[in-house]
């Protein structure tokens, strides 16, 4: 049986992550444009001037397509952010979520971390739920326009002293 490998990204996949971030977040959510030059200036910025010793981004694969990626990068000095975290839709209710979250965890920890925070929204049922329990907890939840829609933007959060 095939299994689904996650391996660190490479400068040859920045395109692939802009355009699924774009068209999927189109399609599901209605988001605009504006969402995926976010997420071009992102992965631009980690690709240039990352810092390997506390940051990295993976990529899942299975027979040479990209399934799903998430990334780990520095916010503060005790603390990470969890970004760009995609599945694609045929590999939901696969575990895959879970093992590139766990992947980030484990990461950020081995780095010695003491906090991973996220930026999310609501309308990401599945992904909140996989936060909530795996034992990250909402920290805030504002309504707000982003990328063309309402939505409300929650902040989350976990303590990996306790992981």
């Amino acid at each position: 049986m095939d299994t689904i490998a996650i391996r660190p990204i490479t400068p040859g996949d920045a395109d692939w992550i802009v355009a699924r971030h774009g068209a999927l977040y189109a399609q599901e959510a209605g988001f605009d444009d504006t969402f995926g030059k976010l997420v071009a200036e992102i992965v631009a910025n980690f690709v240039a001037s990352h810092d390997p010793a506390g940051e990295q981004g993976w990529v899942a694969e299975k027979d040479g397509r990209r399934l799903g990626c998430i990334f780990c990068v520095r916010l503060e000095e005790e603390t990470a952010k969890l970004r760009l975290f995609l599945v694609e839709p045929e590999a939901r209710g696969t575990g895959l979520g879970r093992r590139l979250l766990e992947t980030c965890l484990g990461f950020a920890k081995d780095c010695g971390y003491r906090r991973l925070k996220l930026w999310t929204h609501e309308s990401h049922r599945a992904a909140c739920a996989l936060y909530r329990a795996r034992g990250f907890a909402c920290e805030s939840s504002v309504p707000v326009r982003s990328f063309g829609q309402d939505l409300v933007e929650q902040s989350w959060s976990i303590d990996l002293s306790d992981r």
